[in-house]
């Protein structure tokens, strides 16, 4: 393999699969001649999509491609070594001249230091990513995302039992339960289930179609108030499909920015400025909040991350508990 490379190398020959790299992955021809042995940025890209890659979605590997990318485009096809604090600031400046928010500009650079990092760890190279602490206002251009008040909440609940459709059964679900948009359309019908102790549950678990975000995303929510009776109409449909909402899941991934522009573009009359599907997910923290329940319950309801080793033990809370306190919101 090692005189497989080297021939590469010295005839300056294609990598295969460089094709499917963006066309300025190659290095410009007024750039200085490549003098290391260490491999190139082009490289570590195709060797961290097949060793990082397998079983991950498309969009994955389109992320590393596309990122790693603008870093050519605007420093060149170097070896790793040749990089330079001066190549991240340039690369950072032409980000923010783009326009680019400060989350978008985050998410890049973390898939470019992912891309660096794994293939400095293959190649065995004792060098620190010039990628890494890259100053730059990580709040710039993010748009706040704003919670629906309560009475407009009330408001769209009763135009979904009117309207009485698909894409109304899955906001009053996520009305009521704080669910993201995403777990919630890749629902399965069986996802639906009675909890131990009475009473329709949504079970929220990866599927190849939808996966999780996080670890504690893996959960069990009671379904009360306008999701219990999103969640029974679904279950009385008589349609043959597995899925809780086919319309979002006639390819091989569930459809969730489909769902997210459909879904806004309708919110939109019944909301503030601002305010979008995410924001039920912001009202139910807020709801939670105003009956006092505590911190923890939170986060196992929403799936969020709970500060502490001790959290990490038992199985959490019954589904009674959580019940308790969706039914006070």
């Amino acid at each position: 393999m090692d005189e497989y490379w080297y021939h590469l190398r010295s005839q300056d020959a294609e990598l295969p699969g460089k094709h499917l790299l963006r066309h300025g992955l190659s290095r410009p021809e007024s750039g200085p001649p490549v003098t290391s042995d260490a491999l190139k940025l082009s490289e570590a890209v195709v060797t961290y999509q097949r060793l990082k890659g397998k079983g991950k979605a498309p969009t994955f590997l389109r992320a590393a491609e596309r990122a790693c990318g603008y870093v050519i485009d605007i420093c060149g096809d170097k070896p790793l070594p040749d990089y330079t604090k001066a190549n991240a600031n340039a690369f950072r400046d032409a980000l923010i001249q783009r326009g680019l928010a400060g989350s978008s500009i985050t998410r890049i650079f973390g898939t470019v230091r992912a891309v660096f990092n794994f293939a400095v760890a293959e190649e065995g190279l004792s060098i620190t990513s010039p990628f890494a602490n890259v100053y730059y206002d990580r709040g710039a251009g993010v748009a706040e995302r704003s919670p629906i008040p309560v009475k407009e909440i009330r408001a769209i609940q009763q135009q979904c039992h009117q309207i009485d459709d698909e894409m109304r059964w899955l906001v009053a679900i996520v009305a009521d339960t704080g669910l993201r948009l995403a777990e919630a359309a890749g629902l399965l019908r069986e996802d639906i289930l009675e909890g131990e102790e009475g009473g329709l549950v949504a079970r929220i678990t990866p599927h190849p179609w939808r996966s999780l975000k996080t670890d504690s995303s893996k959960r069990t929510v009671p379904l009360v108030g306008s999701a219990k009776w999103a969640a029974q109409r679904i279950l009385a449909r008589e349609d043959g499909s597995k899925y809780a909402f086919p319309r979002y899941n006639k390819t091989a991934k569930t459809n969730a920015n489909s769902a997210s522009a459909g879904l806004n573009k309708w919110l939109k009359a019944y909301v503030p400025d601002g305010c979008t599907m995410h924001g039920f997910r912001h009202s139910m923290r807020d709801r939670l909040r105003a009956v006092e329940c505590p911190s923890d319950i939170v986060d196992q309801i929403g799936g969020w991350n709970t500060e502490g080793v001790g959290h990490g033990y038992g199985e959490g809370y019954p589904d009674h508990v959580l019940r308790k306190w969706l039914e006070r919101v």
